[in-house]
């Protein structure tokens, strides 16, 4: 089994769709043995979701490389006894499921620790294990929507808008590696386990930083400014030649060598932009001076420009431009070939995690539905052909 900075740790990974299988994707790509365990002839939902290679959904290979893959129904009495055996060879269980549901299975934290005081528990849900909303269903939407993120997103004038990609969950299922990893440290220097409970809407609040703190310290509600910050200025997009270019002038340094290479450097002197502050209460007539140097210009002459002068600055890249750039896509391996099985060959993106001593791969693609039912339950649980024939007969596996 996979050798990496977690080898030796072995995950019950029992989640479906984003958040929860994007924490166990993290762990199995880091080296720990991820047991994807799912329902016997359907598997996760996720199975379901465009687009296709082959009839076998991206969306899942994705998510799901480097896991082991079983079938079984925690339903079914011997599914549920399978499952506790597995508990106790396991550090980790993982599930995003609504809160109640592994209570009403009998497989909740309170029963396995007695099973594995050392079990580490990790769940993902919309709202959390406690708390008023804790029982309503939670989607990526609803962690945007709730958690703040929709209503500052878009332009002024504008409707609330959802971040282009399912960033409630994709922060949830960060969240929830963080609180693995930091409670397998702990397991390492005690033995003891620990329930780590993770909501997608609290994740979403946590990453708004200064918007929260705006309302907070002065009672103004952020509202939607488009790409502008709210901290500092110029830190937008501009309209150049050829489409938009966006600058980073984050603070008074840039802003003096961004303001010469304008031909302007009177501009790092002038009372109404000297510092951020300034800059910022100012930013409407300040956008102008910039697009009337900027528009004239190509979004790759203003970015190289400035990149020269040591201001950060870039073009807004589409996709077909990512997976082809040297810097992204080879030096840095965010996107990885993998044959599948079944769909053939298959481009992943990669980690974005990098570590000095041990590279970052996939090992081995997204498992078929039950395609390690024999090598796990073999190696794991000692059970043997006829035994696994007999449970897919009874539909425990």
């Amino acid at each position: 089994m996979g050798k990496g900075i977690l080898d030796g740790v072995v995950v019950l990974d029992l989640t479906r769709v984003l958040a929860g299988p994007y924490c166990g994707m993290f762990l199995a790509d880091m080296g720990a043995t991820v047991i994807k365990i799912e329902r016997p002839g359907k598997g996760d939902d996720s199975r379901a979701f465009g687009p296709f290679l082959n009839e076998q959904s991206c969306y899942f290979m994705n998510l799901n490389r480097n896991k082991y893959g079983v079938t079984l129904n925690l339903k079914e009495p011997e599914g549920k006894e399978i499952f506790k055996e597995m508990v106790k060879k396991a550090n980790v269980v993982i599930e995003n499921y609504r809160p109640g549901t592994m209570k009403k299975l009998g497989l909740d934290y309170d029963v396995l620790k007695e099973i594995n005081p050392s079990i580490i528990y990790g769940a993902c849900s919309g709202f959390g294990q406690y708390g008023p909303y804790s029982q309503r269903p939670g989607y990526d939407i609803i962690g945007q929507a709730m958690g703040g993120l929709m209503s500052v997103t878009g332009w002024p004038g504008g409707q609330p808008t959802r971040c282009g990609t399912a960033m409630g969950d994709v922060l949830g299922g960060l969240s929830l590696t963080v609180g693995v990893l930091g409670a397998l440290v702990r397991q390492a220097k005690t033995g003891q386990g620990e329930m780590v409970d993770v909501a997608l809407v609290d994740s979403v609040v946590s990453s708004l930083e200064i918007i929260t703190q705006i309302y907070l310290a002065s009672g103004r509600i952020p509202e939607r400014i488009g790409n502008r910050y709210e901290s500092t200025y110029p830190y937008d997009s501009f309209i150049a030649k050829d489409g938009s270019v966006i600058i980073g002038c984050g603070n008074d340094k840039l802003w003096k060598l961004m303001s010469a290479e304008m031909g302007q450097p009177e501009l790092a002197d002038d009372p109404a932009y000297k510092t951020v502050k300034d800059r910022v209460a100012h930013h409407e007539a300040l956008k102008v001076i910039v697009e009337n140097w900027t528009k004239d210009q190509t979004v790759d002459e203003v970015a190289d420009r400035l990149t020269k002068a040591g201001v950060p600055s870039c073009p807004i890249m589409t996709i077909d431009k990512i997976v082809k750039d040297p810097h992204i896509a080879d030096a840095r391996k965010m996107f990885v070939d993998v044959e599948h099985p079944v769909a053939g060959h298959t481009t992943l993106t990669g980690d974005q995690i990098k570590f000095r001593d041990w590279e970052q791969n996939v090992r081995m693609p997204a498992p078929t539905l039950g395609q390690h039912n024999a090598d796990i339950y073999g190696k794991m649980l000692g059970l043997t052909e006829e035994q696994l024939k007999e449970l897919k007969e009874k539909k425990v596996l």
